[in-house]
């Protein structure tokens, strides 16, 4: 059959291709090892040449290593044209093979070669007369699904799938397999939404969830290729609703961006930030099967390594401190520790006693003040003037008694001494403002080197050195913050004129008996970095003599989550191989992903990490569920501060929610957000939502019955029970209880979202996906902390609404609604 010979024959190809892989594998390793079996010695030259082989080989053999990933999913067949009476052909894959003779056999998805497979259509066909999707299961084709964007000659083939002009055409092979929860086109949608691949697209979304996100390369739309491709530079923002595929947009256009533009960002570095460390779990793989392994995952709290988060607040208090003005009420509080002296300070110096008057130390602050620069680096101003003007006593003090001959030379404060600074002390005589006298001992004039051996000298002084702690210490930014919040005055002080007296208040903290035990929480790491920000390293850069192992970070409750080793050291931000206590890194593109939740301190965090402006930025306004709530992409925008007015663009189709499930949550959506509009699905599951009333005192119960339906009915699937946090322990013992097994996938411990059955409070679902979900109580998730029970339930919060949009929104197959209390406005379930 016509059918079979297709996939014969892309079967063939493949196993060519899989050929040239081999080849391609075998001579990196063969690079590799003929540098190691060279040995260590050598001249610095040789072993630094060595060095890169190492390191190029190595990254390459990790860039070939594809795994059970499809190594060629698609191929795209050109209309023929001058000089091409045939048309070309291309096979799309996930990295580029050739054979030994260096001919072409598969072009990377992001060459811009490829680009017409993502992005023709039978309006726009982009030059293409066919485009192929290949199903391929291990090494093996399966099936091909063909889109026919002309009338070929044998567009009238059996099986060919040609539709001829206007419109392409799919011959079904590769389709999701029969049965009642397979994907459908969802009426209305598949008519009014074109899509790429169709069948190859309906299978992927048919499939069973695995627990780990996987990548789209093969079924990407044209309307996230569009995003994916778009120019580095400038901050682009994606708005997505549930299930368009933002977050594994914003990853292939990571994986993209590094193809495109390899030589910048290979040093400068890529970040992406989720908003938390189960999100980072559920996407670390995405990356890697794309061939890119040196892209550091963070969440914004990860970010700043001297805390670790483990408490949390009342929201809004999270708020207070995520505020714009906490960056002015932290540069005040960092003012305040630059104080002069208030009164002189006597310092024994041998057979004298000097005297640092408090006038000064007035002047030398306030210089130091004008002076541009971090805290921490102007210390050393700070030390130069008070060692100068002791140093300039002492002098005067030998001359007094006969030591050494007179030299006039200049010195002082820039702007002259001020009061009282002419005054050396008692017995001492002063030979005039803004002049020194100094001698060496021996009737000459002193040397730079015996002036500065005098100041070291007298820096040793503990009279001194407690002096400079009082006036200019050198800080760290955990210990500002923790200092601050257990000290009143001290917030009273940083706040006048910006907090009230009530919000002050509501900062203070008791003091912690050891850094370590601080309860920081997810807002202060954002004042802690500001802090940083403020303060500069504590310490000068110290020389990189080895390179930090990314894998120390891995996987810490911090929320830092590397993917795979880089040569770039994590912590060095200056790109000349040292690294500063206290330095921030930048990267030269970040992604960050749920946004809309980010506080105007975090995001500013972000702005600062950015080596040029480049970043894009996903999120859905409607799932704004933190303490911050922005009305609009604009909001967000302002804090990033971004250099140019940034890209807005919008994914309209949602792939991963079916038509079902969307129906009962834009009743939600509708409640929250009036102003917003749902994404529009491609598909239905055929399966519509249930729901399920219970009395007061069985929600736990319920849901367990409930959990073991869904369980039963997706078979290999993944199944979550997304619960308001006050329900949480009652729920997973109900389930423990019927033998469930439920998984906490937080544990980092445990199995994760990998485990066949999960519960998980629903304000933390973001960004995740199950083949089922079972949503419990929705009224209480509606209500959020202000939920007082079944007997006497709260009013919704818009928070709240959007909490329960999210949850309402996870599911790709199937979801059920267990409740006891009335449910909230706009939720209707048959």
């Amino acid at each position: 059959m016509p059918h079979e010979q297709d996939v014969q024959e892309e079967q063939q190809f493949l196993d060519r291709a899989y050929e040239g892989l081999e080849a391609m594998r075998a001579d990196a390793a063969r690079m590799l090892h003929s540098v190691l079996d060279v040995g260590r010695g050598g001249t610095f030259q040789s072993r630094t040449e060595r060095d890169i082989v190492v390191r190029t080989s190595m990254a390459r053999l990790s860039q070939l290593d594809i795994g059970d990933q499809a190594l060629c999913f698609g191929r795209i067949d050109r209309a023929p044209e001058p000089g091409h009476p045939e048309g070309e052909s291309f096979h799309i894959g996930r990295l580029a093979v050739s054979a030994e003779d260096l001919e072409p056999l598969v072009v990377d998805w992001r060459a811009p070669v490829a680009e017409p497979f993502y992005r023709a259509t039978g309006l726009d066909p982009q030059g293409l007369a066919r485009r192929r999707h290949l199903a391929v299961s291990g090494r093996t084709v399966t099936g091909v699904e063909d889109e026919y964007f002309a009338l070929p000659e044998r567009a009238g083939r059996p099986g060919s799938g040609g539709s001829g002009p206007g419109g392409p055409g799919a011959n079904g092979h590769g389709a999701p397999p029969a049965g009642p929860d397979a994907a459908t086109p969802a009426a209305g949608g598949d008519d009014a939404i074109e899509l790429g691949g169709p069948g190859a697209l309906l299978a992927a979304l048919g499939h069973a969830r695995t627990g780990h996100m996987a990548d789209i390369v093969a079924t990407i739309q044209r309307e996230q290729d569009e995003i994916i491709r778009s120019p580095m530079g400038g901050v682009l923002m994606v708005q997505g609703g549930p299930g368009t595929g933002k977050t594994a947009v914003a990853l292939h256009r990571a994986a993209y961006l590094l193809y495109t533009y390899r030589f910048p960002l290979e040093r400068q570095g890529v970040l992406v930030v989720g908003p938390n460390p189960l999100f980072l779990r559920y996407i670390e793989r995405v990356l890697p099967s794309l061939g890119e392994t040196g892209v550091t995952l963070s969440t914004v709290s990860g970010l700043v390594p001297e805390i670790r988060v483990r408490a949390s607040e009342d929201p809004e208090l999270a708020r207070l401190k995520g505020e714009a003005r906490m960056a002015t009420f932290v540069a005040r509080a960092v003012r305040t520790r630059q104080r002069p002296l208030r009164r002189d300070v006597d310092v024994p110096f041998g057979a004298t006693t000097l005297r640092l008057r408090a006038g000064d130390t007035e002047q030398i602050v306030a210089a130091a003040r004008r002076r541009h620069g971090p805290h921490n680096a102007r210390r050393r101003f700070v030390e130069r003037q008070v060692l100068q003007r002791l140093a300039e006593q002492y002098e005067r003090s030998r001359r007094r008694a006969g030591i050494g001959s007179e030299r006039t030379e200049p010195g002082g404060v820039s702007g002259g001494p001020g009061p009282g600074s002419s005054d050396p002390g008692p017995g001492s005589s002063d030979p005039g403002p803004g002049s020194s006298g100094t001698g060496n001992g021996d009737g000459g004039r002193a040397t730079d080197a015996d002036l500065a051996q005098l100041q070291r000298q007298i820096r040793r002084v503990p009279a001194v050195s407690e002096a400079l702690d009082r006036m200019w210490p050198r800080l760290s930014p955990h210990e500002l913050v923790h200092d601050l919040y257990g000290a009143r005055p001290l917030l009273a002080a940083a706040g006048k004129g910006i907090l009230s007296d009530r919000e002050t208040a509501s900062l203070y903290r008791p003091r912690s008996a050891a850094l370590d035990q601080v309860p920081w929480t997810a807002a202060d790491a954002a004042l802690v970095d500001e802090a940083r920000a403020l303060l500069g390293p504590r310490r000068r850069p110290r020389p990189r003599t080895e390179p930090r192992d990314r894998a120390d970070h891995a996987r810490d409750e911090v929320g830092f989550w590397p993917v795979g080793l880089s040569p770039n050291p994590v912590p060095s931000g200056n790109g000349h191989g040292v690294v500063a206590e206290d330095e921030i890194r930048s990267f030269g593109h970040i992604v960050v992903d749920e946004a809309q939740d980010l506080s105007p301190l975090q995001l500013r965090m972000l702005g600062r990490r950015s080596i040029s402006g480049s970043m894009t930025v996903v999120g859905d306004i409607a799932q704004a569920t933190g303490p911050w709530s922005p009305t609009g992409w604009n909001d967000v925008a302002g804090h990033l501060s971004p250099a140019r007015p940034p890209r807005i663009v919008e994914l309209t189709v949602g792939y991963r929610t079916p038509a079902e499930v969307m129906e009962v949550a834009a009743g939600v959506l509708a409640a929250a957000a009036p102003e917003l509009t749902p994404p529009r699905p491609v598909r239905r599951s055929g399966t519509p939502p249930t729901r399920t009333e219970v009395p007061p005192g069985a929600i736990a119960e319920g849901a367990a019955s409930a959990a073991a339906a869904e369980l039963a009915a997706v078979g290999a699937g993944r199944t979550a029970v997304l619960v308001p946090a006050g329900l949480l322990e009652p729920v997973a013992t109900a389930l423990a209880a019927r033998g469930l097994d439920p998984v906490d996938p937080r544990d980092a411990a445990g199995p994760g979202l990998a485990a066949p059955l999960v519960v998980l409070p629903a304000a933390e679902s973001h960004g995740l996906e199950f083949d089922a979900v079972v949503v419990v109580e929705p009224a209480a998730i509606a209500a959020g902390p202000g939920w007082g029970g079944a007997e006497s339930p709260a009013r919704p919060t818009t928070t709240g609404l959007r909490a329960l949009y999210v949850a309402l929104t996870r599911p790709t197959r199937r979801l059920a609604v267990v409740h006891s209390a009335p449910l909230p406005a706009g939720l209707q379930v048959p």
